[in-house]
């Protein structure tokens, strides 16, 4: 199903496991070659029902496949869509028998924890995106703003209708995972710079340079992030965000062996 291509048969230098992070959010390293397959995904953005079906994909085209397999989200799973909640909701449970599952974190993730503990900035998220997020959880926040609520009444019925577990599942979030020559990230990384010294921030919100000059190591990034209609092929990237709640196409990378594909 899909097509494939040998994207990391060029490449023979061995990279060194990734030390732990001290600061910021967890990174995973994996081993090459220690799952029969992987499957990736990113920027679901509330498509529930696009993240479902996926799901059934990647269980149906891995039947046909011995060994451990993993699933890797990467990051932006609120906002824009209808079903925020939802999606959250699916992520915190257990995968699919068979699987691995990590999900790590995108910059809209980030700032709906932001917003649950500092509420106050919910004029400035609102701007940025967020609206349906709250929709999704049963939250009229024209009608609040309307009636002239306070930072504080609106902190309270944010508190109340969005779930802490919810929270603390995107707090939880990893920022990085590495499997041998092949790292994901939400974003991207920052050109030439150690990926040990890579900032979450970046990690999460960078477009240019990356987009234009890859990571500059001996490593494959892939990402989302920077939305395009089909997957983007760039030196040493592949971005996978093909803006499922503008499309309703939520694209699926392959990895087994050294053959990368896209999954139909």
């Amino acid at each position: 199903m899909g097509y494939m291509f040998n994207y990391l048969g060029p490449w023979r230098q061995q990279i060194p496991i990734l030390a732990g992070n001290r600061k910021g959010r967890a990174r995973l390293t994996f081993a090459e070659g220690e799952f029969a397959a992987v499957y990736a995904m990113s920027d679901i953005h509330g498509c529930y029902n696009e993240l479902i079906e996926a799901h059934r994909r990647i269980e149906e085209d891995a039947a046909r496949i011995p060994g451990p397999k993993l699933i890797v989200m990467l990051g932006d799973y609120v906002d824009r869509g209808p079903d925020s909640s939802a999606v959250l909701e699916f992520l915190s449970r257990t995968p699919p028998p068979g699987f691995q599952r990590f999900a790590l974190c995108g910059n809209h993730d980030a700032e709906l924890v932001n917003l649950y503990r500092k509420p106050a900035r919910i004029l400035e998220w609102l701007g940025f995106a967020g609206t349906e997020t709250l929709h999704s959880y049963g939250i009229d926040i024209e009608h609040l703003l309307q009636s002239a609520a306070g930072s504080e009444m609106i902190a309270r019925v944010i508190r109340n209708m969005i779930p802490e577990r919810h929270i603390q599942f995107l707090e939880s979030l990893p920022i990085m995972l590495r499997m041998g020559r092949v790292v994901f990230v939400h974003a991207g990384i920052k050109p030439g710079i150690d990926l040990k010294r890579q900032k979450d921030s970046d990690l999460m919100w960078i477009r240019q340079p990356f987009l234009d000059e890859g990571p500059q190591l001996p490593v494959l990034v892939i990402h989302g992030h920077t939305p395009g209609r089909i997957p983007t092929f760039g030196p040493q990237r592949i971005g996978i965000d093909t803006a499922v709640s503008a499309t309703g196409r939520l694209t699926v990378l392959t990895i087994k062996g050294t053959r990368v594909g896209i999954l139909n």
